[in-house]
């Protein structure tokens, strides 16, 4: 079943943003052959443009506490699975301990990697990473799957622990909030929001079948979907069948 996340603020989108690069880089580097490792470097190189704020780690730390605190005063709730309350408070608190043995911003040592940074100063130009261009990148690409795999893990072991809480974060996010079943007439839904405390993310889920896809436009006070339709060849255009799909405001 498709879903869709929208976030209602810049810190849920950072969030989404890391997670996103983060698995295709992951997938790639897996895959193996050297244009999959290609594309995972340069997404690495995205990487370190969306965490380049300082507060990030911090960011990610005090969420994590505020998570164990609050899934702590659940313990021994009736109403709660407590094998799965206790994984989630380990798995925080392994994210959390790994996030502070890191003494460097995130992707320090990779910005002090004066190769990469060469790499990334011609990634931005099109077509700048050919052999002619950087050869010691092409020269890089021809040592084989498994020296790429062993520079990639070294590149990648000092953000596990964001990507790892980042994970963790998002997980509990996505679980929270309730879950409503809606129709979309003739293909658009408006919804006013209330509440002292605002949604940080909404989420919607549609039928394998569905020929369409939505739009999100939102605010602290309302918020607006249309489902659109694809041909590849022009703008997508409005759909103007009513859709049934499954909405869920997310806050943590």
């Amino acid at each position: 079943m498709p879903s869709y996340d929208y976030p209602f603020n810049e810190r849920i989108r950072t969030l989404l943003r890391v997670e996103d690069l983060c698995a295709k880089v992951l997938h790639n580097v897996e895959a193996g052959h050297e244009h999959h490792h290609h594309s995972a470097l340069l997404t690495l190189l995205q990487i370190l443009d969306v965490v380049d704020r300082a507060e990030l780690k911090l960011d990610l730390l005090q969420e994590l506490e505020r998570q164990r605190l609050t899934m702590s005063a659940l313990i021994g709730n009736p109403a709660i699975a407590a094998d799965t309350l206790q994984s989630i408070l380990n798995n925080i608190d392994i994210a959390a301990e790994a996030l502070r043995a890191e003494t460097t911003k995130l992707g320090q040592t990779l910005r002090a990697n004066e190769w990469l940074m060469s790499i990334k100063q011609r990634a931005g130009i099109p077509g700048g990473v050919c052999e002619f261009d950087v050869p010691s990148y092409h020269y890089w690409l021809g040592l084989g799957e498994a020296r790429r795999r062993q520079d990639f893990q070294s590149w990648l072991t000092p953000l596990m622990p964001m990507h790892q809480a980042i994970g963790i974060i998002l997980h509990i996010l996505r679980g929270s909030g309730f879950t409503t079943q809606l129709i979309a007439n003739k293909g658009a839904y408006q919804q006013m929001l209330s509440g002292a405390k605002p949604a940080q993310m909404l989420r919607i889920e549609v039928a394998d079948d569905v020929t369409c896809f939505p739009e999100v436009s939102a605010n602290k006070y309302a918020i607006n979907i249309r489902f659109n339709t694809l041909d590849c060849s022009q703008k997508p255009q409005k759909y103007d069948e009513d859709v049934k799909f499954t909405l869920t405001l997310c806050n943590l």
